[in-house]
C-alpha cells in the first residue's frame, strides 16, 4: 500500500494551498489587460474558423485567459468559498459576453461566412468532448497545485477547447443561424461544467481546508448553498454525458445497420439523413438504382430491432417529389467551394447515369451471338401501380427480320445483366 500510495499519490511536489488560492484568484479577473488578450485570442480563433487552420485555432487556445474563472469556481465549491465563487461566475459571464460579442462582430463584418469544417466540428458536441473536459479538467488542476508547474497547461488549453465553440456561436449570431448557436453554446457549457467538476474533485481529494468565518451559522448557509450549487452542476452532468453516450451507442447501431443491410450487399446510398431528435427516431435514405417494394421496407423496419434501434422509422426515399431537393441540400450542407449550378449538373447527371442500361461492348457482343437482330434498345421502366412502391425493371427491345432463340436470348441476358427479372420484348 505504501508503494500504490507513493506512486499515485498527489501530495509530493505539492504547492502550499495558501499560493495555490492566490495563484487561482490572479487569473480570474477579466480586467486591464486580461480582457484585451482575451479580445485578441477570440479574434485569432475566429480567424482560424474562418480560414479552416488548425494552427491558428491552436494558437489562439495557447493565449487564451479563459480557463481561470472556470477553475476557480471549482475550487470555491471545494473550499466553500462562496464569495471566490460569485467573483468565479461573473468574471466568467463577463469573459463569455465579450468572447460573444468580439466574434459575431468579426463573423458579421467578415466576407467570409462559408460553415468551414472546423467551425462545423463545433457545434455538435459527442461523449468524447465530456472525456476530454473531464479528464482535461483534471490535469490542469492537478498541474496548478504543483511548485513545478510543468508543460500541461498549455496542452490543457489546447485539448479542452474553450474558444472555438464560443467562436462558432458568434459565428451562429452573425449569420443568425440559430442551430450553430446551440450547438456551440451546448459544447461550450460542457466543456465549463466538466473542467469546473473535475477540478473539484483533485482540491477535494487534496483535502484543502474550507473557508470558515467566526459566524457559524454563516458558515453553515454557505455549506448548504455550496451543495445545492453542486447537486445542480454535477447531476445535470451525469444526466448530460448519459444522454450523449446514448446517442453515440445509437449511432454507431444505425451505422452497422446501414452497413449490414445496404453497402454490404452492394447498394449505393446517394442521400442518408438520421434525425435523432425526433420521436420516433428516423433513418432516411435514398439509393442510386435499387428501389424496394412495401413488403421489403416493413421487413428493413423489423430489422431495426436486430441493431437495438428501437423506436425508430426507417424511411426510403424513392421517386418522390422532394427527393432531388433532399440530395441538393444534404450535398450542400457538406459542400462548401462548389457552386449550386455544379451542384444541380452533377445531381442531375447521377439522376440520368442511374437510367443507363448497357454499353457498346454489350451491342458489339449482341451482334456477335446473335447476328440476326437488326436494332436494340437498352432501357429501365418504372411500375407506379403502388405510388408508395414503385418498381423498376430492366427492359430489352430488339428487332429482328429472322427469328432467334429467343429462351437463349433471354438466358444470356439474364446472366450478363445479372438480372432475373429483365424484360425482353419483341419489336415486330
Amino acid at each position: 500500500m505504501n508503494f500504490f500510495t507513493k506512486l499515485f499519490g498527489l501530495h509530493q511536489g505539492e504547492e502550499k494551498p495558501e499560493k495555490v488560492r492566490e495563484s487561482i484568484i490572479s487569473n480570474i479577473s477579466f480586467r486591464g489587460a486580461n480582457l484585451w488578450i482575451l479580445a485578441c485570442a477570440i479574434l485569432v480563433a475566429s480567424v482560424g474558423l474562418n480560414v479552416n487552420s488548425t494552427a491558428v485555432i491552436i494558437g489562439a487556445m495557447l493565449i487564451s485567459p479563459l480557463m481561470g474563472p472556470i477553475v476557480g469556481s471549482g475550487f470555491a465549491l471545494a473550499t466553500y468559498d462562496f464569495d471566490l465563487l460569485k467573483r468565479s461566475i461573473k468574471n466568467l459571464f463577463i469573459a463569455t459576453l465579450v468572447g460573444f460579442i468580439v466574434s459575431a462582430t468579426y463573423f458579421y463584418l467578415s466576407p467570409f461566412k462559408e460553415a468551414q469544417s472546423e467551425l462545423l466540428a463545433r457545434t455538435s458536441p459527442t461523449i468524447y468532448d465530456v472525456l476530454i473536459a473531464f479528464f482535461g479538467g483534471i490535469v490542469g488542476a492537478i498541474s496548478i497545485t504543483r511548485i513545478d508547474k510543468g508543460n500541461p497547461i498549455p496542452g490543457v488549453a489546447i485539448a479542452t477547447a474553450l474558444m472555438p465553440p464560443l467562436c462558432t456561436a458568434g459565428f451562429g449570431l452573425a449569420t443568425l443561424n440559430f442551430k450553430y448557436i446551440a450547438g456551440a453554446l451546448y459544447l461550450y457549457s460542457i466543456n465549463c461544467f466538466f473542467i469546473g467538476i473535475s477540478t473539484f474533485l483533485i482540491i477535494k481529494y487534496l483535502k484543502y481546508e474550507p473557508i470558515k468565518t467566526e459566524n457559524k451559522n454563516f458558515d453553515k448557509k454557505v455549506k448548504t448553498t455550496i451543495y445545492l450549487l453542486m447537486a445542480l452542476m454535477i447531476i445535470p452532468s451525469f444526466y448530460l454525458a448519459y444522454t450523449l453516450l446514448q446517442e453515440k451507442k445509437y449511432s454507431q447501431s444505425t451505422e452497422n445497420f446501414i452497413n449490414n443491410e445496404f453497402y454490404n450487399k452492394g447498394y449505393t446510398i446517394i442521400y442518408k439523413n438520421i434525425d435523432y431528435n425526433s420521436n420516433p427516431k428516423k433513418i432516411q435514405l435514398a439509393l442510386l438504382s435499387k428501389k424496394f417494394d412495401s413488403t421489403e421496407i416493413i421487413i428493413l423496419n423489423q430489422k431495426l430491432l436486430n441493431y437495438n434501434l428501437t423506436n425508430t422509422k426507417l424511411e426510403i426515399k424513392q421517386n418522390t417529389s422532394d427527393l432531388r431537393k433532399d440530395i441538393l441540400a444534404e450535398i450542400k450542407k457538406n459542400t462548401n467551394n462548389i457552386s449550386e449550378k455544379d451542384l444541380q449538373i452533377n445531381n442531375l447527371s447521377n439522376e440520368i447515369n442511374s437510367y443507363k442500361v448497357g454499353n457498346n461492348e454489350i451491342n458489339k457482343e449482341v451482334k456477335i451471338l446473335f447476328p440476326e437482330i437488326n436494332e436494340i434498345y437498352f432501357g429501365k421502366i418504372h411500375n407506379y401501380k403502388k405510388p408508395d412502391s414503385i418498381t423498376t425493371r430492366t427492359a430489352i427491345i430488339y428487332k429482328s427480320e429472322k427469328n432467334i432463340d429467343e429462351s437463349k436470348f433471354k438466358s444470356w441476358l439474364i446472366t450478363r445483366f445479372n438480372d432475373k427479372k429483365i424484360m425482353v420484348i419483341n419489336e415486330k
